[in-house]
């Protein structure tokens, strides 16, 4: 047991710094860029857009900064403006579909599926699930807490208190991640230890039916789920080889996993930012399974009609 806290603890501490590394100057750094006269134009430009989602221009920052880099880096960006419940939520969401786009997609690739496919079902999936949030949600009108960070009270004049104002509220963006990755790392080391990632493969063996997948692919499942797509990426090619998944389960599993990946960590990192996380987490999931399930529908339709055709071919005139 203690060294299992240990290695959790020295794996949350280096995750931790990692992520600081990317969140620390991101937050200090837009929060310093909405004071220039660049970022009203940079807004502007996106604002009729940015609309159509519910959202104002400057959810902009986030989207682009979560997509190209990763979900912290999109969080850090979020508590450096002051946005509604609801606009919390909607970010969220989306970025939960569509954060690390490019790396996650490339390793989407690697285990063997299309990277334009993945592309185009993640961004799909975030705009999508933005525009029925903004439609069909009518609450979260109320200013979005983040937790110890305050945007109440005047705002600050002078570069000087604008940088003071900036380094703070990063400082207090780490150590709310901290309180959350931390715990979580020792608990993923738990489990590693006392084998429960094989445990949860074997348990979720009979599930994979539902997404019309071979039992086969179950590893794989787990390590996405848990891991994530860009963490669990070894685990996840080394389970294709010595399991032997097929090229449409490995497809079927990567749309299930890019839309529900890492759900643990994905979805408490957003309790900081005070928004609603189970909602966040079941439209996930929910996403997930209907998503994968109309895939392998039409597949497996397609290729029954394709064995249809080659039996009539074959059958002498």
């Amino acid at each position: 047991m203690a060294s299992t806290l240990k290695n959790g603890l020295l794996s949350g501490l280096s995750v931790t710094w990692a992520l600081s590394k990317i969140i620390f100057p991101i937050t200090v750094i837009v929060m310093m860029l909405r004071y220039t006269p660049v970022f009203p134009i940079f807004i502007s430009w996106l604002e009729p857009f940015m609309s159509f989602l519910g959202l104002p221009g400057e959810a902009a920052v986030p989207l682009v900064l979560g997509n190209l880099l990763n979900l912290y880096a999109g969080i850090g960006a979020i508590v450096s403006f002051d946005f509604t419940v609801k606009e919390v939520f909607i970010l969220a969401i989306m970025l939960s579909f569509s954060h690390n786009l490019i790396i996650e997609s490339a390793v989407a690739a690697k285990v063997g599926v299309n990277f334009w496919i993945i592309m185009a079902v993640r961004v799909f999936l975030a705009i999508f699930a933005a525009m029925m949030i903004n439609i069909f949600w009518q609450g979260g009108g109320e200013m979005a807490q983040y937790g110890l960070i305050s945007n109440e009270g005047p705002a600050p004049e002078g570069w000087l208190d604008i940088s003071l104002a900036a380094v703070q509220t990063a400082f207090l963006s780490i150590l709310q991640l901290a309180a959350i990755v931390i715990p979580l790392m020792v608990g993923i080391q738990w489990m590693r230890d006392k084998k429960w990632l094989d445990w949860m493969s074997n348990k979720l063996a009979p599930m994979t039916k539902v997404i019309g997948v071979e039992k086969n692919a179950s590893m794989t499942l787990v390590a996405g789920l848990t891991i994530g797509l860009a963490y669990g990426a070894g685990l996840m090619i080394q389970a294709v080889k010595e399991d032997g998944v097929s090229k449409k389960d490995m497809y079927l599993v990567l749309i299930f996993l890019v839309t529900c990946h890492a759900v643990i960590e994905d979805t408490l990192v957003f309790i900081p930012l005070g928004i609603p996380v189970w909602p966040l987490l079941l439209i996930r999931l929910v996403s997930a399974i209907l998503l994968t399930a109309l895939v392998a529908y039409i597949w497996n339709r397609i290729e029954k009609n394709k064995k249809l055709e080659a039996e009539r071919e074959d059958v002498p005139t």
